[in-house]
Formats: C-alpha cells, sequence, structure tokens
C-alpha cells in the first residue's frame, strides 16, 4: 500500500487538491502496477511562514522578488 506525504502552503481549493490527488493515484498506480484503491495521499497545509525554500519564507522571497533580487 503506497502512501505518499505531500506537504504545501494553505490556498488551494478543494477543487485543485482533488485534481493533484487523481493526479498523483493514477501515476502511482501506473508506475508500481498496484490498484489505486490501495493508494494512500496524505495532504499537509502550512502556513506561509511556516515553509521555508533556502531559509526563505514565501514572504521574504516574494519580498527579494519585488526589489529585483
Amino acid at each position: 500500500m503506497p502512501i505518499i506525504e505531500m506537504h504545501m502552503i494553505e490556498g488551494r481549493t478543494v477543487e485543485q487538491k482533488q485534481r493533484v490527488a487523481a493526479a498523483v493515484t493514477a501515476a502511482v498506480a501506473d508506475s508500481l502496477d498496484c490498484s489505486p484503491e490501495t493508494v494512500r495521499i496524505l495532504i499537509t497545509e502550512h502556513r506561509e511562514h511556516e515553509f521555508y525554500v533556502a531559509g526563505l519564507s514565501k514572504p521574504q522571497r516574494a519580498a527579494l522578488q519585488e526589489q529585483g533580487q
């Protein structure tokens, strides 16, 4: 039973999460030759100040982009 964990910043709609879950389920089932019913997907959402890339939060990265860096 494959279990897929997805972490993302808050703000996506239920429909977007349903679409990504369906796409990932299909890809995993196809890749592993298993039944889609065995695929589990856990989505964890984080506030923008709890998710960092290269040591910077989303607001920090946006501020840098506005400054042209």
